[in-house]
């Protein structure tokens, strides 16, 4: 997910995609112990989502408050 992307979603919605991209990276790491994951790269790629989604809420919140 690029970060315009999301940028253009409202703190509500970067909320829920954090926790959907939360849910993503549990799953993933249990495919992994057990062997399934096919591509140990979507690993890093929900990492880095779920920290630009954290990132981008935070200077929303910030801003929000000024």
């Amino acid at each position: 997910m690029k970060a315009v992307e999301i940028r253009e979603l409202t703190v509500e919605e970067l909320e829920q995609k954090e926790s959907e991209l939360k849910r993503k990276l549990l799953n993933l790491r249990f495919q992994k112990v057990t062997g399934e994951l096919d591509n140990i790269a979507e690993l890093a790629k929900t990492r880095k989502d779920i920290a630009r989604v954290l990132t981008i809420k935070s200077e929303k919140m910030q801003g929000a408050t000024r």
